[in-house]
Parts: C-alpha cells; sequence; structure tokens
C-alpha cells in the first residue's frame, strides 16, 4: 500500500507553476483562488493548521490561494472536474503499476465550500480533541465549509469504482474532522466509498475505561454498516507509551492496550514502534524538522519526536539505523532512551513486549470471532472495558482492566462463561463461578492491567 496526499499540491509542481502564471491560462482554475476582501483581508476566517491564515497572497495573481496545511502546500480545486480526473488517473497509473491500494492523507479536506463562507467560532479548544493541541488557533473554530463537504461523497464513490476494477486491492482514509467517528461512518458505509477510515478519538490521552466505553457507544450508534480502522498512535501524535503512560509507562497497560487494539471490530493499525514500547523521544529545537514543531513551540513541540529512526541493535551507536556506515546523519537523531528497548534484546526475549505482540496477532487470527465478529458493548464500568465479539457460533467475552488497581468484574447474567481462552498471552485474570441453589453466576478477579478473554457457551 502506498501513501498519497490527493487535497493539495506542492507550490512546485508543474499544475500549480502554471495555475499561479495567470488567471486565464488552461490549469488557472486547478487551486482554489480568491480574490481578497475590500479591505485587502482574506476572503474568510479560515485557518491552516499549522498556523495562521489559510490563504496566501500571490502577486502575480494579485489573488489568494488556499492551504489548509503549508503555504508551500496549495490546495487543489476539486470543483473543477478536470481535477479530479486528473488525480484518479494519478490512482489508475499506481494501480497498473500493481499497488494493493492506499492510505488516503487528509482524505475529507478534497472539497471546500464553494461560497467560501467563514467557519462557526467554537471558543478556545480546552484540549479534548487529539487532533489539534489547546495551543493551536485553529481549535477556536467549527471547521464546517473548509473540509468535509457533501460533494466528497461522490468523489469517494468514484475512487471506489476505480478500485473495484482492480481485484485485492483497498483504501483507508485519514479523518481529521470535529465529528470523526460521524465522517468513518458516512465515509465507509454503502460498500461504495472507502473501505476504512480512521479518526483521532483514540490518539488523545483519555484512556480510562468509562471513556473508551463513550468512543465505541458513539460509534455504535453512527457506524451503521461502516468500517473503522483502530490505531492508538500515528506518526501526528505522541507515543502511546508517553500519551497514556506518562515518563513511566507501566508494563502492564502497553500490554492491555495492544489486547484491547486487536480485539474490536475493526481492522488494526499498528504504528512503527508501539510493538517494542517506545516513549516519544525528546527532540533539541534545533533539531526539529517538523514546520508545525517550529511554529508552535514550545508549548507544542511538534510529531518530530514519534517519527525518531527505529531502534534496531541496542550496541550499535545508531542504534542500527544505518547512518553511521556512510557518515550520513539520519532526518532526526536516534533516541537513546530506545536503547533498551531494540529489537534485538526483544527478540532474544520470549517475555518482551515485541513477542507479546506476535503472540497476540496470531493467536487473533485463529479467533473468526474476533477478526469476522460483531462487537456488543457491556455496561460501563469504572475500571474495566468489556464487550463481547460474535461470528456464528463463536462468542467471545473481552474484559481489561484499564487501570493499575486490582478489580472484580461480574459477568453479566444470561452469559454461560464457559472457560479462559489460552494461547493470546493475556494475564491478570482468573475466572470465578458462584453457584448456589438460586443462582449461577461467575466474576472475573483482575489483577492490575488484567486482561480476559472468555469463551461463552
Amino acid at each position: 500500500m502506498i501513501d498519497q496526499v490527493y487535497s493539495h499540491t506542492a507550490d512546485l509542481h508543474p499544475w500549480f507553476v502554471e495555475s499561479r502564471s495567470s488567471r486565464d491560462n488552461p490549469k488557472a482554475d486547478w487551486y482554489v483562488w480568491a480574490d481578497a476582501l475590500h479591505d485587502g483581508n482574506p476572503p474568510n476566517n479560515w485557518l491552516s493548521i499549522f498556523g495562521g491564515s489559510a490563504w496566501q497572497w500571490d502577486t502575480r495573481r494579485k489573488q489568494y490561494y488556499l492551504h489548509n496545511f503549508l503555504t508551500s502546500q496549495p490546495d487543489l480545486n476539486f470543483h473543477n472536474p478536470q481535477v479530479q480526473d486528473a488525480v484518479l488517473a494519478s490512482v489508475k497509473f499506481w494501480l497498473e503499476f500493481g499497488v494493493d491500494g492506499y492510505r488516503l492523507d487528509v482524505v475529507n479536506f478534497y472539497f471546500h465550500d464553494r461560497q467560501l463562507r467563514s467557519n462557526p467560532p467554537r471558543g478556545a479548544p480546552d484540549g479534548s480533541d487529539p487532533a489539534v493541541p489547546a495551543t493551536n488557533p485553529y481549535g477556536y473554530q467549527w471547521h464546517r465549509f473548509d473540509k468535509s463537504q457533501p460533494e466528497n461523497l461522490a468523489f469517494l464513490q468514484r475512487l471506489r469504482a476505480l478500485l473495484d476494477q482492480y481485484p485485492d486491492t483497498t483504501m483507508v482514509g485519514e479523518i481529521g474532522d470535529d465529528d470523526g467517528l460521524a465522517r468513518v461512518a458516512e465515509y465507509t458505509s454503502g460498500g461504495d466509498k472507502l473501505h476504512m477510515a480512521y479518526c483521532f478519538d483514540l490518539l488523545g490521552e483519555p484512556h480510562s475505561a468509562p471513556y473508551l466505553h463513550g468512543v465505541f457507544t458513539r460509534f455504535a450508534q453512527v457506524v451503521g454498516s461502516g468500517w473503522p480502522c483502530w490505531a492508538i498512535t500515528n506518526h501526528d501524535i505522541p507515543r502511546v507509551a508517553t500519551r497514556w503512560g506518562g515518563a513511566h509507562p507501566p508494563a502492564g497497560l502497553l500490554r492491555v492496550a495492544a489486547a484491547l487494539q486487536f480485539s474490536l471490530r475493526a481492522t488494526a493499525c499498528i504504528y512503527q514502534g508501539d510493538e517494542l514500547g517506545l516513549p516519544e523521544a525528546d527532540i533539541a529545537f534545533e533539531d526539529l524538522k517538523d514546520p508545525y514543531g517550529i511554529t508552535m513551540w514550545p508549548e507544542f513541540k511538534g510529531r518530530d519526536g514519534c517519527r525518531t529512526p527505529m531502534p534496531w541493535s541496542s550496541q550499535a551507536s545508531d542504534l542500527g539505523f544505518g547512518s553511521a556506515a556512510g557518515g550520513a546523519q539520519p532526518w532526526l537523531p536516534v533516541a537513546e532512551t530506545h536503547r533498551a528497548l531494540a529489537v534485538d534484546l526483544q527478540e532474544a526475549s520470549a517475555t518482551s513486549l515485541l513477542q507479546h505482540y506476535r503472540r497476540l496477532l496470531s493467536w487473533r487470527r485463529g479467533q473468526p470471532a474476533l477478526v469476522h465478529g460483531e462487537m456488543a458493548l457491556l455496561p460501563v464500568h469504572d475500571q474495566v472495558l468489556a464487550f463481547v465479539r460474535s461470528h456464528g457460533s463463536d462468542h467471545v467475552l473481552c474484559a481489561f482492566n484499564l487501570s493499575d488497581r486490582p478489580a472484580t468484574w461480574s459477568i453479566p447474567a444470561g452469559s454461560q462463561a464457559s472457560h479462559l481462552l489460552e494461547g493470546s498471552g493475556a494475564s491478570g485474570a482468573q475466572l470465578n463461578y458462584e453457584t448456589s441453589s438460586d443462582t449461577n453466576s461467575a466474576s472475573i478477579a483482575f489483577a492490575p492491567w488484567g486482561v480476559a478473554f472468555v469463551a461463552l457457551a
């Protein structure tokens, strides 16, 4: 699968070079251009995710062009059918080349409001939106008109129709939206748009059982026939070890997080380094490469802390990344805090987090309920998140103590617990039965960060 960014190009792209050259060239309308207001200001209040106005003045055309990201990344005008056709021609080129599919960056940014209406105010951000740090003015708006427009659905249908001509291909879309779950449902429903999509609801700091129960409850309400791709870290977010675990993340937390992720009704997406438990790297300002972090420093340090080189060899000066061999430096410095978590050390340990990931994934492949099954949430609990995955006659109760304290959780009446499933590597749970003349119930005693997979009769 290859990563493709269709919402914008570089300002050095031949299309944009031609588009900015005049107002009447063949590609004049291939990008989003707008006249200044009478006072010289941009046409509306849209903001760039990376700071400041989303409009950049161009002296050649004496107009503003739209850039939802960097000024060097002008947005294509998808309202122009020629732009859509050109993008689809690029998609077809790679399909003919033999790719298996696409990860589509910012897939809800393709279209903008034709009328260029200003976004309504949202007020000062409270930090609850995992996609936008509270220090970013982008969070002060409801992004009603600069992205996630209804016209996007028809284009996604065109995109899917093209992919369907090539067997065994797939697409996963990245969605950053005020209501990401709703967009995931909308963009994956009906089997005629994206195959799967992900948003940022598991990519923030909250991770308690009640919080996650709320996320999955909301998803169940809106998803319909849609299909998610759940991730707990990606290249835009601080690593989960630090984000959820702090400066000294408990080993049990990282293990229960993996078990939970692989048990959800979804395609699981692992970000490189999650399987090693890598913490967020501390990057000095002078070593930053991310324009986002450089602009927002020091309160927001950008995304470079999760993008450092993978630690392969604990004894190598460059952690085995390969930079020392030719004397070249990698794009970002290696993190010394990653040395003790290098792959070679974890390969040699049967109890490492890397081996835990491998056991979980291998075991999951043999559990039809976890691969294909429906998902039914069980009642909310302060410490324990629990749900049942069902496929045909297979029913698996999945329960996770998402706290650093022991917990006792009663299996709901009517659920006939048979036995704890073995082979997943999950631990820290004991199944207890209680039988009397008028009751037949079961409960699970959890150690801190305990996990239980229970076969239901």
